[in-house]
């Protein structure tokens, strides 16, 4: 290698420190009862708790067929049609991918609750909102957009001329949509389908808001862990949600590790191949229909952050903004300031350790690379609860700054920036390397004069998603946080649970607002640059 070997090592040591002891930690705690060796809590879960099990996979298994057959609508209109609205739909899928996981179940309750806009006030229905349907409903909503993005991605991948070449040997619209395209999309749409699915089972704010009293694991693992702080228990409940995610993740290394041949290592800019007439026509319903939820939901957000008493009182008042500014201002500075922690941790640590594991081959790569994603695909329950066993020693000076929080959002969001920096280092040649270690460079010049420059894309995509996730996520840190260390996510779950609609209204839009001007600030900034950089190059090459 080029560079310190130390330096990876170091990074290595982080990545086993911060993933791997957690999980062995988390393992071991769940089959220890008061000092003692025993499987009495998995007992229990799969004997006298079972149902418990049964709605979690029940739940997950709906919300999967659900979510994909939204995501792979919107997939296709984008990819596969020349309908109008596509910049509008892809707006909606990203406004839906950064927002807090529990946004669905607050405008759930605002639009469709017992005082529900469109329940109460319009139709006068009475009813009961909550239960399952509720729970599948609005996290196959929530979960969508990944599906969509997902299955756009190698939608987008596919070699056009295999599409083409099915209709010129006389195959029909039909036949090349049935025999070619959804074939190969096949891997996407199976990814989608198995990250969905552990989202779903991860997911303990949508059944402990609008569940009733529908029960599932990842509620029971945290009513467990901060309700009675029965953590031996609560670590099998959440190990038991690590084995089907364990499953998921040797499928998804598998996928994802085929079928490259398949796919042009340029995105394909045209469409592909039109759709049959009734599929159009079913897509479009499907699309739209979720487009206007979607606009109801964040419109019922929006509005409730600024009437009296949602349902009730619908006069205009700046009330819940003055109360977010006067108590939560800290809370909302504090996210930013660990988002941008995190996600410049994330990001750097990520190029880097894609520059050893993009070179070097062995044990030790292997090793490091499946380490490394498995956060990435673990329930968060499971991580957060982990890190609450393994790290319960550090000094309380140092969790007040917020070190554990941060550290486990930079580390489940690790595998992303190496992903990226991965597949950006296998466009650089080699050989432009060793030209500059030939001509007496180091190590660095090679990093800074070769490799960073064309790292911008992958620093990119990693500190977006990273501070993205860090701003909206509540699974994981929930258990971490301390009065020291509240984020707003942590203010908004909390008013949620309390039924103060309105305060919750407020954080929910200062939340999204906040993440999407970032998210396109810092991501316009980075592609100026990337482009400028991009130009002085091919100058520089001409010449």
């Amino acid at each position: 290698m080029d560079a310190p070997f130390f330096l990876y090592m170091a990074l290595a040591l982080g990545v086993f420190v911060f993933i791997l002891w957690p999980t062995l930690v988390m393992l071991k705690e769940s089959v220890y009862i008061d000092g003692s060796l025993s499987l009495g809590h998995y007992r229990s879960l799969l004997l006298e708790n079972r149902t418990l099990l049964k709605n979690s996979l029940f739940v997950g298994f709906w919300t999967t067929l659900f979510a994909l057959i939204i995501g792979l609508s919107c997939a296709l209109y984008v990819t596969h049609t020349d309908l109008w609205g596509k910049k509008a739909i892809l707006a909606v899928l990203l406004m839906t991918l950064i927002s807090p996981p529990f946004v669905s179940s607050l405008s759930y309750i605002m639009l469709f609750g017992r005082r529900g806009l469109i329940t109460w006030k319009l139709l006068g229905i009475r009813w009961n909102p909550y239960g399952p349907g509720g729970i599948i409903a609005m996290e196959a909503v929530g979960f969508a957009s990944i599906a969509a993005f997902l299955i756009m991605a190698v939608l987008r991948g596919i070699d056009r001329s295999l599409e083409r070449a099915s209709l010129d040997l006389g195959g029909n619209r039909g036949d090349t949509l049935i025999g070619v395209t959804l074939p190969l999309a096949w891997p996407g749409i199976m990814t989608a389908g198995l990250i969905v699915f552990i989202r779903s089972l991860s997911d303990f704010g949508t059944p402990m808001f609008i569940g009733g009293n529908f029960n599932v694991l990842a509620t029971q693992a945290y009513m467990t862990a901060v309700g009675s702080y029965d953590l031996p228990k609560a670590a099998a409940i959440s190990t038991v949600l690590l084995i089907p995610a364990l499953a998921v993740f040797i499928v998804y290394r598998r996928v994802m590790g085929k079928n490259a041949s398949l796919f042009s290592s340029k995105t394909a800019s045209d469409e592909g191949a039109a759709l049959p007439g009734g599929v159009q026509a079913i897509i479009f319903t499907v699309v739209w229909a979720f487009v206007a939820l979607e606009v109801a939901k964040y419109g019922a957000i929006l509005v409730g952050a600024f009437v009296k008493t949602w349902g009730v009182n619908f006069t205009f008042t700046l009330k819940h903004m003055e109360a977010l500014e006067a108590a939560k201002m800290g809370s909302l500075l504090r996210s930013l300031k660990y988002a941008s922690i995190a996600a410049f941790s994330a990001a750097f640590m990520g190029i880097l350790l894609a520059r050893f594991l993009g070179r070097a081959k062995g044990l030790l790569a292997r090793t490091l690379d499946f380490t490394a994603d498995l956060p990435f695909i673990l329930p968060g329950p499971f991580f957060g609860i982990a890190y609450l066993l393994a790290f319960n020693w550090m000094p309380e000076p140092l969790l007040a700054t917020g070190f554990l929080l941060v550290t486990n959002c930079v580390y489940r969001q690790l595998s992303i920036g190496i992903k990226s920096g991965v597949s950006v280092l296998g466009q650089i040649n080699p050989e432009l390397e060793d030209a500059v270690r030939d001509q007496g460079g180091s190590w660095l010049s090679v990093l800074k004069d070769v490799v960073a420059p064309k790292m911008v894309p992958a620093f990119l995509v990693s500190f977006v998603n990273t501070f993205t996730f860090t701003m909206t996520t509540i699974g994981g840190i929930i258990f971490l946080i301390t009065p020291y260390t509240k984020v707003l996510t942590a203010e908004m779950f909390d008013a949620i649970q309390t039924g103060d609609i309105g305060a919750s209204s407020a954080m929910a839009s200062v939340i999204i607002g906040v993440t999407m001007v970032v998210n396109v600030v810092f991501s316009w900034t980075l592609l100026k640059k990337g482009k400028a950089r991009g130009s002085e190059g091919s100058e520089l090459n001409v010449s």
